[in-house]
């Protein structure tokens, strides 16, 4: 099978390489951080064919046996060669216990360039980020975005294609099934997301209410782009005679973040220039995943859809993302990145002075010099500037930098 370089993604990989740190590839099961590694493994043989790469899948039968950190070390010892530079890529990682001990013995020894991935951002917090303070960089990878979705699929920059990856997300593998079958890749996203709630929620959090998991991820679906809190899932929850604490919620909630199927993104006071810690809204780290779950009805869910892509747009920029609060009013994003932001509206039509002045108005009460964009899939309202206030067409957008 073919693997379609993903250039942003290689290029930081390489960039790090022969800096002495170990690198972490995060990021939901099957957006592609094997591939990644593959690609990479490729360009470094490329340039130096004498090069020595150390490539380990936990997914496959033959590493089995690769349970702790002494079987990484004793294997990783018989596959080192002298006189070669020397690189370890371990997928999936967090399946071998104790890695963090192996890494740091390989990293402090420079016996070779270390890159790993991992499925689960636990793997990465509490004692083993103390461990590996400024040893690792993280480099999470996300589903495809609008760009690399025309790539891989080789389709032109239509409202059609568009709709298509409103509907059914950016898995690269989607590529090889193709998007002519609706029911494959119903049952395929269906799998993915099975595999990852059974496998990085329900048996590693040991969770006993599967039903309440569902339904919670449910939930936060049909409430894309809102403000959520543990309080207003229980007082839902309880309108369906059902009874759960909002600490149980907050630990569920957790747990799906944990295994990359949603995004926590707070918000954050524009004027007083601080995080709040409460109300946070959630989006989907792949939009097909939430479709597939929720159900897919473009013509309800319009709005939710164009604000999650592109709220995964700018993570995929490396721009860092909270949800403007204003006195009395709300700007969906406030993304930052090197010491510049940029503030940006989603709405999918300005088709009335009421959206016109709801959009614009709550960007132009943003006393700033940073830049203002509204978003949108008006053909005829974008592309214009409004008092300073750019307006561009959302697959413009979703193209850019």
């Amino acid at each position: 099978m073919e693997i379609i370089n993903r250039k942003q993604y290689v290029d930081r990989v390489l960039g790090y390489l022969g800096k002495g740190l170990i690198l972490v590839l995060t990021g939901q099961r099957r957006v592609g951080k094997s591939c990644i590694l593959q690609s990479v493994a490729k360009q470094i043989t490329a340039k130096d064919d004498s090069a020595n790469v150390i490539y380990i899948n936990k997914e496959y039968a033959e590493f089995n046996s690769l349970k702790t950190d002494e079987d990484l070390n004793e294997y990783v010892a018989a596959h080192l060669k002298n006189q070669r530079h020397n690189y370890l890529f371990v997928d999936e990682v967090q399946d071998i216990d104790g890695f963090e001990n192996a890494l740091r013995n390989f990293q402090a020894k420079d016996l070779c360039d270390i890159v790993v991935t991992g499925s689960n951002a636990k793997m990465l917090s509490g004692e083993l980020a103390t461990y590996l303070s400024g040893r690792y960089v993280e480099i999470h990878i996300q589903s495809l975005n609008y760009s690399e979705f025309l790539l891989f699929h080789g389709l032109p920059d239509t409202d059609d294609t568009f709709l298509k990856y409103l509907t059914w997300g950016g898995l690269p593998q989607l590529a090889h099934i193709g998007l002519d079958n609706r029911q494959m890749l119903t049952d395929y996203l269906g799998d993915i997301y099975n595999t990852v709630i059974m496998k990085d929620v329900i048996s590693r959090e040991s969770i006993r209410n599967v039903r309440f998991l569902t339904d919670l991820v449910r939930f936060v679906g049909d409430n894309v782009g809102k403000n959520i809190s543990a309080n207003s899932i229980r007082k839902f929850m309880l309108s369906q005679n059902i009874t759960i604490s909002p600490t149980l919620t907050s630990n569920y909630l957790s747990y799906l973040c944990n295994a990359y199927i949603i995004d926590q993104v707070r918000r954050f006071d524009v004027r007083g220039k601080r995080v709040f810690e409460t109300n946070e809204k959630y989006y989907f780290e792949d939009i097909g995943l939430r479709n597939v779950l929720v159900g897919s009805n473009l013509r309800m869910d319009i709005e939710k859809l164009l604000e999650n892509v592109v709220y995964l747009h700018l993570c995929s920029q490396g721009y860092q993302v909270t949800v403007g609060q204003l006195q009395n009013g709300e700007v969906d994003f406030v993304a930052e990145r090197g010491g510049d932001r940029v503030y940006v509206q989603v709405t999918y039509l300005l088709a009335t002075q009421e959206t016109m002045d709801r959009e614009f108005g709550n960007l132009r009460r943003i006393k700033d010099d940073y830049p203002k964009k509204v978003v949108c899939m008006d053909a005829l309202a974008a592309e214009g500037n409004y008092e300073g206030i750019e307006c561009v067409h959302v697959r413009e957008f979703l193209k850019g930098q």
